[in-house]
């Protein structure tokens, strides 16, 4: 077999890390060249029109390419594999995830977690990146639909409003373009936490939790004034010396959690007393904060 010289590597090879289409592949080789390579053990064919310039472990980039390459036309990445290419870094998933057109032809290849979807188009997917996939509020959207755990379709949104994979108000412009799926709601809910503390719950939600304990309304957004700084308490009651903390989302900066921290500290060390709740357990563990507010103004 005549040696195959290429001054420089094409450039859909450098793209998909030496991943390439059957189409691809003959672009470079001849027929009998390429089937030379797979059946001397230099290159592998691990899906069926998908050729991989080497027969060693796949890295997850070229995991990606290969399900995306076996995939029908017209498929993109999803979900959690598709935010990875976008740099989320908080999930992964056992295998690479790849949305299809609806009605596209079932194809044989196992190292892959199917989706269909009647609505591929530039809205949800980027028309330039590479690899193929959604666009990142899409795909968290997705992610979070497809999880069966209410508790970790919502650390998705967290997470990517957290890392700034996508802004909490083009996530609520996706779900709204959406429609009806799984969490919806709760996704909802997670958007407006991501916006911040007590701020994002609806008055009703903290307003009707103290009603139905018979507390006063609390002062909200107290300014405790101190040499070395301004701070602000969520919700005051004098009469019981208590502050509440509501937390909306977690901060994983080190910084910004550690100023939380010390802010709180400078509440109790004032000596007010204080409960922190996350805005998930005022709406979804009701039970649990009214126990805890009840023994504390009783």
């Amino acid at each position: 077999m005549s040696a195959l010289r290429v001054s420089s590597p094409p450039s859909f090879m450098i793209e998909q890390h030496g991943v390439m289409s059957r189409t691809q592949a003959l672009s470079l080789l001849t027929r009998h060249q390429l089937y030379r390579l797979v059946w001397s053990g230099r290159w592998a064919n691990p899906a069926r029109g998908v050729f991989v310039n080497h027969t060693g472990p796949l890295t997850p980039a070229q995991r990606d390419w290969v399900a995306l390459l076996a995939a029908p036309r017209g498929s993109v990445l999803g979900g959690l594999t598709a935010l990875t290419h976008d740099s989320f870094t908080s999930f992964r998933t056992a295998k690479p995830v790849v949305v299809s057109p609806m009605g596209a032809t079932p194809f044989a290849y196992d190292d892959v977690e199917m989706h269909w979807s009647t609505c591929i188009d530039s809205r949800d997917v980027h028309p330039l990146r590479l690899p193929p996939r959604t666009r990142p509020a899409r795909s968290v959207i997705d992610a979070a639909s497809w999880e069966r755990s209410p508790k970790r379709a919502r650390e998705i949104v967290l997470a990517a409003a957290q890392q700034g994979i996508v802004a909490p108000s083009t996530l609520r412009e996706a779900l709204v373009r959406r429609g009806a799926c799984r969490h919806r709601g709760l996704m909802v809910e997670s958007c407006l936490d991501a916006a911040g503390g007590i701020q994002s719950l609806p008055e009703r939600d903290f307003g009707q939790l103290c009603r139905e304990l018979h507390l006063p309304q609390p002062d909200r957004q107290v300014v405790l004034q101190r040499a070395d700084g301004r701070y602000y308490l969520d919700a005051w009651w004098a009469a019981f010396n208590l502050a509440v903390e509501v937390h909306g989302i977690p901060h994983m900066q080190v910084e910004q959690w550690d100023g939380d921290l010390l802010r709180l500290n400078e509440v109790v060390i004032d000596g007010r007393r204080t409960l922190v709740f996350s805005s998930y357990a005022i709406r979804r563990h009701r039970d649990v904060v009214k126990d805890q507010l009840r023994r504390s103004t009783s």
